[in-house]
């Protein structure tokens, strides 16, 4: 199961816009080959895993404690509550997935993906069970939601600096790609230069 290729095109599309960094234009040395460089993040990893084994027991929690208070909620607040909690729950399984696929296997719009979901949707919804007061947090919820803000708050740290690392390791490699199709086809790459370029090229080769 993948992502269709659309969102991906416009996933990766967005990675390199938000995450390139653009004082970074090619490898450090001409021997810079960033091919064998494990770019996965252990930190986010691990914080995945405890995450994936900490959410039943939030939405466990969470289910419990709305039962108890649901009928002292007026019914704004119970139409809201449950429906952050089918929302939340869908979000979190489609998040957890596309961070596994993204860190493990180092693909660039999965991370980008489960990154926008964790900071555009359930950090949000988790700001708002922990601070709105009209939702009647008792002291369970308030703990296991500060959990969880703290999972998403290092994630989103996490996967923004991994993302960085792999989006500049695909433009590394894609100016090494660039170079060497220079070197095996220069003649028709030095033609294809105005005449000021040209100049400039010959200068720097030198009289040899």
């Amino acid at each position: 199961m993948s992502l269709p290729q659309p969102l991906r095109r416009r996933l990766s599309s967005f990675s390199r816009t938000v995450f390139t960094d653009s004082r970074r234009t090619g490898p450090q040395y001409p021997g810079d080959r960033p091919d064998s460089e494990m770019l996965s993040s252990l930190p986010l990893q691990m914080s995945l895993y405890f995450n994936v084994y900490f959410f039943p027991f939030w939405w466990l929690s969470t289910v419990v404690m709305l039962q108890l208070k649901y009928s002292f909620l007026s019914d704004y607040y119970k139409f809201i509550l449950v429906t952050i909690m089918i929302l939340a729950s869908l979000i979190e399984v489609i998040r957890l997935y596309l961070g596994y696929m993204g860190n493990l296997q180092e693909k660039v719009p999965e991370l980008a993906g489960f990154w926008l979901l964790t900071l555009l949707l359930q950090l949000p919804i988790i700001f708002f069970l922990l601070f709105n007061e009209g939702l009647k947090i008792q002291p369970l919820e308030r703990a296991v939601h500060i959990i969880f803000a703290l999972f998403l708050t290092f994630q989103v740290i996490a996967a923004f600096v991994t993302l960085k690392r792999m989006v500049n390791k695909l433009a590394t490699h894609f100016h090494l790609n660039e170079f060497d199709q220079l070197e095996e086809h220069p003649m028709p790459y030095f033609y294809g230069l105005d005449k000021e370029e040209r100049a400039v090229s010959m200068a720097d080769r030198g009289p040899g």
